[in-house]
Order: structure tokens, then C-alpha cells, then sequence
């Protein structure tokens, strides 16, 4: 019997029910295109993973807490007092009157991890599937970010819904705004500018300005802090790093490009984003030998289930034409968390903490 096709969009939908979220890269949305149904599942399921009190002056976490801490928040110290009710302005063109925040259903994790960094955690009555942080881990998982369900959100009876623009598909936003529950729509993050404005919107949303800016403050206080310990490098020695998606058992291996979401990161850390700088202006790319070598990495960066899933270090190797490029010949590999490494969100400081610990191991001192 010949399995039904999927169309992209349904494809889509189905990878990211698995995933909990976060932007397919372009060539794996070309790649689902044209599977079957048992194909398409099966690439979802090796895309899962891949969107405390403390000052504003308090300093970055400590080396490796990226991997570490990565499913604990540090919530501000206390519980905001909500400012109600408040209209803002959804990023889908309507404004929203916000009137109670008693019960918040955030749709991604990353809308999540803010929410409950404010100080509001107590007030979600669910979760994304992305939000594996401690805090949230016992709450019910309602939705799947793409793959949303209006029926299951809208169960839980919540006063504020909060979603981004990739939040779908379009028919269950609606359902959930057209049954008068306030939902909130925030632009995603793809840099570290982002990171502020995303903490202000959630906040500003929820009625509590003022927490919003303590978290801005302590956020981008850290990551300046982590910034200062970028070890000086003399000109033209930055290090160039190639971020890789990687899915093994999908057999779908990209290189990053201007628009993959780790430039911001990687030139915070100090280092040349080699896909953009080897001219790649979309987000990703499918890797071959030629373009690596144009790339010419002197690091490679990961997410850790992508690495795992072509086998460690050791299966990275054997991807043609990875070897052969300095960092293949040198075995230096960065790995951060899936979870966390392109959320851009208060916990950006810790991502950026791990990079530039495992990019400048020796401190930055020339071998």
C-alpha cells in the first residue's frame, strides 16, 4: 500500500509537533516536502530539542552553567504586582486589553522562561513542550508551539494567552481569540538586541513594567559582564566557527548561514560566523565539502542532541568534507544545549558564559 504524501505545510506541522517549536530551517522544509508520512515522523522524532533572586549588577553564571543550569530560571526575588487592566498592541496588528493575569498559558518556552523569570511562574497553568525548565516541568503540556490546540488551552480557562509570530497553525490563534480570551502575539528573537525587547513586550503585557525592567537591567548587565572575559585577540585572529544543524538519523546536515540565528552569538563571543563570512546570505545550507572549505572553521559549533545524533565527535568527523577543515583536523567542537542556545532570552548570559568558555579554553593564549 502506497503511504499518503504529506504537503509541506502539513509536513511542517508535524515536525514541529515533535520539535515543541522554534523555526525549521529552510532545506529541511524542503526536505519534508516530499515525504510520506512514516518519513516525515521519523525525521520529527530526531528533531526533538530543534524559539532565584539576583541585581541588576550581579555578574554572569558561572563557566559551563549553560549546560549546567540549563533547565533551572532565576526568577527575580518576589512576586510582581500586576498594574491591570492594560492595552497593548499584539505584533498581528490588534490591541489587546490584558485584565487579569491569574492564569497565563505561554505557547513557547522561551515566552514561558520569561514569564517565569518576571516572578510570575505561580500564574502559569501550563506549558509548551519546550519549556523542559525545573519550574515548569510538572505542569501540563497543552501544546506543541506549532501544533497548537485550541481545545486543551482553552480547558484551562486562562485570562492571558501568550504567543509568537510562528505560533499555528492561524485557525487555533483565532479560535482562541474569537472565544474572547486575550492573546497576546510577541515577534520571535533572532539576535542578542532582541533579548530586551522581548523581556519589555512580556512584561508590558502582563502589567508589570517594572519587573520588566529589572530584567533588562540584570539581563543585559550579565551578558556585558560575560563579554568583558572575551579574551583579546590580535587582528584578523578571531576564530572563525561554523554553526551546524545537525540530524543524523534524518541524514540532514546543514551549515548556518547570515540568517541561522547564531551570527549575534558567535560575534559576541569574540569569533566570525564562517557560513555568513563565506558569503551564505539565507539560514541554512546543506553541507558539502566545497562549502565547507570556503567556510574554513577553526571551531564548530553544535547543539548537543544534533551531536549526539550523528554519533559524538567521532560521526561529526565522517561528514564529508568536516575533517578536512581546521577545526575537524584540530577536533574542536563546541556543544551548547538545544534548549537554550538560540533562545536569546534571560538566560543568554549562561549560553554566551559556555561559548566563550569552550571556544578560549586556554584562556585565549595562542597555541
Amino acid at each position: 500500500m502506497r503511504l499518503p504524501q504529506y504537503s509541506a505545510a502539513a509536513a511542517r506541522r508535524t515536525v514541529r509537533r515533535h520539535t515543541g517549536g522554534g523555526r525549521t530551517p529552510g532545506p529541511v522544509r524542503r526536505i519534508l516536502a516530499g515525504r510520506t508520512l512514516v518519513a516525515a515522523v521519523a525525521l520529527a522524532s530526531v528533531l526533538t530539542g530543534c524559539g532565584g533572586s539576583g541585581t541588576p549588577e550581579a555578574g554572569p553564571a558561572g563557566a559551563g552553567s549553560a549546560t549546567q543550569a540549563a533547565d533551572v530560571v532565576e526568577p527575580l526575588a518576589g512576586t510582581p504586582a500586576p498594574r491591570l487592566p492594560v492595552t497593548v498592541s499584539s505584533a498581528d496588528g490588534k490591541d489587546v486589553t490584558v485584565s487579569s493575569v491569574d492564569r497565563i498559558v505561554p505557547l513557547t518556552g522561551s515566552l514561558s522562561e520569561i514569564v517565569f523569570t518576571l516572578g510570575l511562574g505561580g500564574k502559569v497553568v501550563a506549558r509548551d513542550i519546550t519549556a523542559t525548565f525545573e519550574q515548569a516541568e510538572k505542569l501540563p503540556v497543552v501544546t506543541r508551539a506549532h501544533d497548537v490546540s485550541a481545545e486543551s488551552v482553552l480547558s484551562l480557562r486562562p485570562t492571558v494567552v501568550l504567543a509568537d509570530t510562528t505560533t499555528g497553525p492561524a485557525e487555533a490563534v483565532a479560535q482562541i481569540r474569537d472565544a474572547g480570551i486575550p492573546l497576546v502575539v510577541v515577534e520571535p528573537a533572532g539576535e542578542l538586541a532582541d533579548v530586551s525587547r522581548r523581556i519589555e513586550t512580556v512584561a508590558a503585557a502582563l502589567g508589570v513594567p517594572s519587573a520588566g525592567d529589572s530584567l533588562k537591567r540584570r539581563t543585559e548587565s550579565r551578558i556585558a559582564a560575560v563579554r568583558e572575559t572575551v579574551p583579546a585577540r590580535p587582528e584578523g585572529g578571531a576564530p572563525r566557527v561554523a554553526f551546524l544543524y545537525l540530524r543524523g538519523s534524518a541524514s540532514v546536515y546543514l551549515l548556518g548561514g547570515r540568517e541561522s540565528g547564531a551570527s549575534s552569538l558567535l560575534e559576541a563571543a569574540g569569533a566570525v560566523d564562517a557560513g555568513k563570512a563565506s558569503g551564505l546570505t539565507k539560514d541554512f545550507t546543506a553541507i558539502t565539502s566545497e562549502a565547507l572549505a570556503e567556510a574554513a572553521p577553526d571551531a564548530i559549533l553544535v547543539m548537543s542532541k544534533g551531536l549526539e545524533s550523528v554519533g559524538g565527535p567521532d560521526g561529526l568527523l565522517k561528514i564529508p568534507g568536516v575533517a578536512e577543515t581546521p577545526a575537524g583536523m584540530d577536533r574542536r567542537i563546541v556543544s551548547i544545549d538545544d534548549g537554550v542556545l538560540l533562545n536569546y532570552g534571560p538566560r543568554t548570559d549562561r549560553v554566551l558564559a559556555e561559548l566563550v568558555d569552550q571556544l578560549y579554553p586556554d584562556g585565549g593564549r595562542e597555541k
